[in-house]
């Protein structure tokens, strides 16, 4: 009995550490964010933007895919590790911006299903969910 108390107290305890303390816990789990404005113009080319568990993120810009790892708790934003994959294509400088932008972003805000991703120096993403 003392055995089955300790086991189910140690796995209310795992339970209630949740570790995850970005902007997918505030909000964008379980959505993909297409970005549809940079900087207050409308960014034309396709992306997706998911949040993973264990701080991850992963999707596509225009040309290729491409994942990281999130660092800070919400409200900040900061992308590590960020790799894509190498293909070339037509819309490759939206992709450079997107990355770029992306790389920069140090705050976030969830709205719904608006996510704005922002920095001091001026940088404005903003996103839409779409499933």
């Amino acid at each position: 009995m003392i055995r089955s108390a300790s086991l189910i107290t140690c796995l209310a305890l795992l339970g209630a550490c949740d570790r995850d303390e970005t902007v997918r816990k505030y909000g964008a789990a379980d959505k993909i964010w297409a970005l549809t404005e940079l900087n207050g113009t409308a960014f034309g080319a396709e992306t997706a933007l998911s949040f993973q568990p264990n701080s991850r993120i992963s999707g596509t810009g225009p040309c290729n895919a491409f994942n990281g790892k999130m660092s800070t708790p919400y409200p900040w934003f900061k992308v590590e590790n960020l790799a894509a994959t190498k293909r070339i294509c037509p819309e490759l400088a939206e992709e450079t911006a997107f990355f770029n932008a992306l790389s920069q972003a140090t705050l976030s805000e969830v709205l719904g299903r608006t996510m704005i991703l922002s920095n001091p120096d001026g940088l404005s993403m903003v996103f839409n969910a779409g499933g």
